[in-house]
C-alpha cells in the first residue's frame, strides 16, 4: 500500500539506511531518491557504498550516476532535480523515500532553503584569501560580519566559510539569512533518524572500510584518476578518495590509507550526528533493533499531528 507522502531515512554512515530504505520501498510501493551527495557522481560506486543494481531487489533509484567526476555537485540543482522526482512519485500514487546521510541535502528538500547565485570574481578572490590567510582568518571575517553563520560552520571548513563570505558580498544579506529555516516538512514528511551505538558503529565502519578494499577499491579510484579525479573540486574530496590516491603516488601505504579513511569517517559519523540531532522533526530508531523495519514502518505511516 502506497502512502500519501514522502518518507526520509537519514543518519550517519553506515547505520543501514539503505537496507531500510528498500524495505520501506518494499512494503510502500516506494521509489529510491539518493541524498547522498559523493553518490551522485558516476564511477564513484565502491567508494561511496551505492547500492549496486543487482542488490536494489527492482526498486526504481533516483539521482545516482548523474554527475561526470570533474562536475562541481551544486546543493540548489539537487534542490530542484529532487523536488521533481518527488513530485512525480507521488501523481504516480508511489512512496518516494528519500534516503542517505547528506544533512544540507536533504533540508534543502524538505525545507524552504534559499540559495543565492555565485559571483567566480568574487569567489576567486576568497579561495586566494583561503590559500594566502588560512581558515582561520575567514573565520574570524565572517564572525565580524554574520556571527550566527561564523559559528554554524565547522572550523577548518574553508569550503563553506568562502561560500558564506560569497553570498554576503553578492547579496548583501547576512548568509545565516539562507540557512534552514526548519518548519513542517514539504510533503508531508514522514522523517526517520537511523543510528547505532557508538562502539558498534565504529566497528562496523572498520569492517566496510576493509570490505571497500577488498571489493576493488583502489582499482576504482586508480581507473577515476585517468579520467580526472584529481580535478574534480567536489570528487576529489569524498572520504577515502584522497587516502587512495596518497597509496597509488606512493606516499602512503594501504593500511595507512585504510586506518585514516575510518579516522575520517569517525569524525564525519560527529558531523552528522550534530546535524541531525539538532531536527527534532526526526524519529530516531536503533539500527540494530531486530524490529526496525517494523517500527521504521509504523513511524513512516503514522499521522502527523
Amino acid at each position: 500500500m502506497a502512502l500519501n507522502r514522502l518518507v526520509v531515512v537519514a543518519g550517519p554512515t553506515g547505520t543501514g539506511k539503505s537496507d531500510l530504505g528498500l524495505d520501506l520501498a518494499e512494503r510502500f510501493d516506494g521509489e529510491i531518491i539518493n541524498s547522498d551527495s559523493m553518490q551522485l557522481y558516476r564511477g564513484m560506486d565502491i567508494g561511496t557504498a551505492k547500492m549496486p543494481p543487482s542488490r536494489r531487489r527492482g526498486v526504481p533509484h533516483h539521482l545516482l550516476d548523474v554527475l561526470d567526476i570533474g562536475e562541481r555537485a551544486s546543493v540548489a540543482a539537487y534542490q530542484a532535480q529532487a523536488r521533481a522526482v518527488i513530485t512525480g512519485i507521488l501523481d504516480s500514487g508511489r512512496t518516494p523515500i528519500l534516503v542517505g546521510g547528506s544533512g544540507l541535502y536533504i533540508s534543502a528538500v524538505i525545507d524552504e532553503i534559499d540559495f543565492p547565485g555565485t559571483d567566480p570574481a568574487v569567489r576567486a578572490a576568497l579561495e586566494a584569501d583561503l590559500a594566502e590567510f588560512g581558515t582561520a582568518a575567514l573565520q574570524e571575517r565572517l564572525a565580524r560580519l554574520d556571527p550566527v553563520a561564523a559559528a554554524a560552520i565547522e572550523p577548518g571548513n574553508g569550503r563553506r566559510l568562502v561560500r558564506a563570505l560569497e553570498v554576503i558580498a553578492v547579496t548583501g544579506r547576512p548568509f545565516s539569512a539562507t540557512m534552514p529555516r526548519p518548519g513542517p516538512p514539504r510533503y508531508d514528511a514522514a522523517m526517520i533518524c537511523l543510528d547505532r551505538d557508538t562502539a558498534e558503529l565504529d566497528a562496523r565502519l572498520e569492517l566496510r572500510v576493509a570490505a571497500m578494499v577488498a571489493g576493488g577499491f583502489l582499482d576504482e579510484v586508480r581507473a577515476l584518476d585517468r579520467i580526472g579525479l584529481r580535478d574534480g573540486v567536489t570528487a576529489s574530496r569524498a572520504l577515502g578518495y584522497p587516502q587512495m590516491l596518497a597509496v597509488l603516488d606512493g606516499v602512503a601505504t594501504l593500511p595507512d590509507a585504510m586506518a585514516e579513511t575510518a579516522r575520517l569517517t569517525r569524525r564525519f559519523v560527529r558531523r552528522q550526528r550534530s546535524w541531525f540531532g539538532r531536527d527534532q522533526r526526526f524519529v530516531r530508531l536503533d539500527a540494530a533493533d531486530p524490529a526496525i523495519t517494523h517500527r521504521a514502518a509504523r513511524a513512516a505511516s503514522k499521522t502527523v499531528g
